[in-house]
């Protein structure tokens, strides 16, 4: 009896470890598709290697290359950026064609490795704070322009700065589990029942365009699921909400047409919102750069996104859980709407409906009736200026009112507006909005 246990737990181990072992395999496998060919900068002559480079420079536009690689005030593509996580703090690479600190010794399969595979070209794992969990869908054409752009830029000898992580994150090695759960390479087949327009969206939207780092929701190892779609979430580190962009009318893009997103990724401004936080960033970097015809397609993309199994439809509530939202007390509403009459009726007008481009609608306005309050609260505490575009060079801005009202009264202020009209997203305590004023403190 004694032997026959032995040998079982022999057999255990030993299929752990082959389970162990399948798993990294699985976590630090290439694609299986064959590579395809590489477009040589050189390629057709000088004509043509420019225009590739030119194509190169919109695309890392729109994928917003120096939101991560570049810091303020600093050299374009030099890195150093801080990326907060719950696991700790990355930093954007030095991306510059610099031999040492750069990638000036790789080659355009060693930025494609890294764009599609998630490895750098020693072989190496990425940590997803890079997004290749998005960036493998993008073309090997649209890699080569890429990499032929950021051979042009000036090189700088920086070094890139080392992460500062926890244990056990910073065990590189540990990411082939992580990338075995979550990861799958992979470019982004056509889909043929569908028009050329909507593809070119998806295209967009999934791949270079990365809108799921910030509106799918994460779970506690910092992976998104397919499953989850673009439902909305916290970004990670930034303490800001990102709404969903399904066609959810009460969360979502449901009142919006895809010309209303479009105007909002390249003006920064729309019918039924402005680009605030996080967002007001993305417009400024790089979405404002998006062609109108890339732009219309993001949007006829987004607009065909369904609303997910047990999001609220237009008569449900809206708060936290999809369940009935908190009411604000009488008290609450009576206090808040005094204040609202104060201080934001002139702009936003007595039914929360705005007035044109310059102050967006209140009611209706997915910031508002978000789940979290949180971008409402910050944005009552700190202003919101939206973004200085080609299109809206000199945009109008919300003051701040921290310093004019205290936690009770803002409290109150934000319940009011996610409670009226036709608002019904749950109500704010003094305890949320102290926990922002220290967070941005």
């Amino acid at each position: 009896m004694k032997r026959i246990i032995q040998y079982g737990l022999l057999a255990l181990f030993a299929a752990c470890v082959v389970a162990v072992g399948v798993l990294y395999w699985i976590g630090t496998r290439d694609d299986a598709a064959p590579n395809p060919a590489v477009v040589q900068a050189g390629a057709g002559g000088a004509a043509a290697g420019q225009q590739l480079v030119e194509q190169g420079r919109y695309l890392a536009r729109l994928g917003n290359c120096m939101g991560c690689h570049t810091v303020p005030g600093g050299q374009a593509y030099a890195g150093g950026t801080p990326i907060p996580t719950p696991f700790g703090t990355l930093y954007g690479p030095n991306i510059t064609p610099d031999p040492q600190a750069g990638i000036g010794g790789w080659n355009a399969d060693d930025f494609w490795q890294a764009l599609h595979n998630g490895k750098s070209k020693d072989g190496s794992l990425l940590y997803p704070a890079f997004p290749y969990t998005e960036y493998t869908r993008v073309s090997r054409a649209d890699s080569d322009a890429l990499f032929a752009f950021l051979r042009t830029v000036t090189p700088s000898s920086q070094p890139s700065r080392a992460h500062e992580l926890k244990f056990p994150y910073d065990q590189r090695g540990l990411l082939a589990f992580w990338r075995a759960l979550y990861f799958e390479p992979g470019v982004l087949p056509t889909n043929e029942s569908q028009s050329a327009q909507w593809n070119r969206g998806r295209y967009l939207v999934e791949g270079l365009g990365h809108c799921a780092a910030c509106h799918a929701p994460r779970n506690s190892l910092g992976a998104t699921r397919a499953a989850d779609g673009l439902t909305g979430g916290m970004i990670v580190g930034l303490d800001w909400y990102a709404p969903a962009l399904t066609a959810d009318p009460v969360r979502g893009l449901g009142k919006w047409t895809a010309h209303d997103i479009a105007a909002l990724l390249r003006t920064g401004v729309a019918q039924h919102s402005t680009a605030s936080g996080p967002m007001a960033e993305v417009v400024l970097g790089s979405s404002q750069y998006l062609s109108e015809a890339d732009a219309l397609a993001m949007g006829t993309y987004l607009k065909s996104l369904p609303p997910t199994q047990g999001s609220p439809d237009a008569s449900s509530s809206n708060s936290p859980s999809g369940g009935a939202a908190t009411q604000p007390s009488n008290a609450v509403m009576d206090r808040g709407g005094k204040l609202y009459a104060q201080h934001c009726a002139q702009c936003h007008q007595d039914q929360g409906q705005g007035s044109g481009l310059a102050w967006p609608p209140l009611a209706g306005n997915p910031t508002v009736t978000a789940p979290s309050p949180i971008n409402a609260i910050r944005l009552v505490l700190d202003g919101a200026y939206a973004p200085a575009t080609a299109a809206n060079p000199r945009p109008h801005g919300m003051p701040p009112f921290g310093q004019v009202l205290g936690d009770n009264d803002i409290a109150a202020l934000v319940s009011f507006i996610r409670f009226s009209w036709d608002n019904r997203a749950s109500a704010v305590t003094a305890f949320e909005v102290k926990r922002v004023r220290d967070a941005s403190r």
